[in-house]
């Protein structure tokens, strides 16, 4: 009898390629996981679409209640609805994105997958494994998300005033104007101009910090499901199991917060705010 081993590595495993596998396009299980995150999405939005009534049904209740819930709790972070009618698609699209990808990784189908044999021995690869437990997939959530940010600002600010938030030249510039009336400024100035180049530090660090956080939370879920099952295969993993999909939603929820945090702070003009 073959003996089949499975590990929780840290990278995703390819399920299969697309051309030669030298060479080709490899899907992975968290890729795959993504598009059926994906798909579940797009068909639940179209079935709420289809169903929509004057009086909803308790699916329709379900979801206004989420909508409602969540466009009044974004107004407090936002402190405008206007600002919210333009963030919130994004926030919540992202919130259901990573839910699903949480909740996806953790499903009871750990039997499904394929067998890889190497020179090591032969492997186990689940066909699912959640998107958000690879970094890749978290990641490019965090870029879209700062870089999403800094367009929104420019949109709202204006470039110029969204480039002196990280590159403050005006500071700068205005040195030989007031050195006469205010020769401090030949110390504040500079600094100023510093604490701006620490702002840009700062978006690289947004990054980080949003991906890490999410993917060190899910993999970690992942492994703990894994280490329990093995100890004892039954009943034991099932109080896991439950914590695992609560840090789902919270995990889904603190990136979707964050999104509209980053979003709203871009789109401030703190010289309006000096200046009052």
């Amino acid at each position: 009898m073959e003996n089949i081993q499975h590990e929780n590595t840290i990278f995703a495993e390819p399920i299969f390629y697309i051309g030669p596998p030298a060479g080709g396009w490899p899907i992975t299980n968290s890729l795959l996981t993504s598009w059926v995150a994906v798909f579940v999405i797009v068909l639940l939005s179209v079935i709420v679409r289809k169903k929509m009534r004057n009086i909803p049904s308790r699916l329709q209740h379900f979801f206004e209640l989420i909508y409602d819930g969540g466009m009044d709790m974004a107004d407090q972070i936002t402190g405008s609805r206007k600002t919210t009618k333009k963030v919130f698609p994004l926030a919540i699209s992202v919130f259901f994105f990573v839910l699903v990808n949480n909740w996806l990784g953790i499903l009871p189908l750990g039997g499904f997958g394929i067998v890889t044999h190497s020179a090591e021995g032969n492997f186990f690869v689940p066909f699912l494994r959640s998107g958000t437990a690879d970094i890749n997939t978290t990641l490019m959530l965090a870029v879209i998300g700062v870089i999403g940010s800094n367009i929104f600002g420019i949109m709202a600010i204006g470039v110029w005033k969204m480039f002196n938030k990280y590159v403050n030249l005006k500071a700068l510039g205005a040195i030989p104007g007031k050195v006469r009336r205010d020769p401090a400024i030949l110390m504040v100035a500079p600094i100023t101009f510093f604490v701006s180049i620490l702002e840009l530090v700062g978006e690289f660090a947004k990054v980080a910090s949003l991906s890490f956080r999410l993917f060190g939370n899910i993999f970690a879920g992942e492994v703990l499901l894994a280490s329990m099952a093995a100890l004892l295969a039954y009943g034991l993993p099932i109080p896991f199991l439950f914590l695992e999909v609560f840090v789902g939603v919270i995990q889904a929820f603190i990136f979707a917060v964050l999104i509209l945090v980053y979003f709203t702070i871009a789109a401030q003009d703190h010289e309006a705010h000096e200046t009052s």
